[in-house]
């Protein structure tokens, strides 16, 4: 079966705006779970996880489906929410709470989130811009500093 390609999605995700991407991340979940991430387990050649935090405001667990990158044992994620204005809220939600609960395929786990900086930073974003090659282009389309979140595991 012939991918799609990087450019391709990055069009699409960007012509879908902010609240258009809260739609489909709200139509993957369940279907990502079902299948336990065969159907919405990538965007390209770019794996899929799903992300669970609490909600900085009403402390409830959100899921959200997100690009990921395995860096050894941990994985890596970035809150670019497709270089729309504000990031996304799972981002500001790890931000205020870095615990959180993911999904690979059909492995949970919980994990503790911290922001990448300097040179890890760096090499992550390369990393991932050689695994889906959008993120460069959206961090172009937006002024503010595009969080990229190293997701350690964390005991249950």
């Amino acid at each position: 079966m012939a991918l799609l390609s990087d450019r391709i999605w990055t069009q699409f995700s960007e012509g879908l705006g902010a609240a258009g991407l809260r739609v489909a991340g709200k139509w993957n979940v369940p279907l990502y779970r079902a299948t336990r991430g065969r159907l919405g387990g990538r965007v390209g050649r770019a794996p899929v996880l799903l992300l669970t935090t609490t909600g900085r405001r009403s402390g409830q667990e959100r899921t959200a489906p997100v690009l990921y990158l395995t860096d050894g044992d941990r994985h890596v994620v970035i809150g670019s929410n497709a270089g729309n204005r504000n990031a996304p809220a799972w981002a500001l939600n790890l931000e205020a709470s870095p615990d959180a609960a993911i999904q690979v395929g059909r492995r949970r786990g919980r994990v503790r989130a911290r922001v990448a900086q300097g040179e890890e930073r760096a090499t992550l974003w390369r990393k991932m811009n050689e695994q889906y090659n959008g993120f460069d282009h959206y961090a172009g389309r937006t002024d503010r500093d595009i969080r990229v979140f190293v997701l350690e595991r964390a005991p249950w």
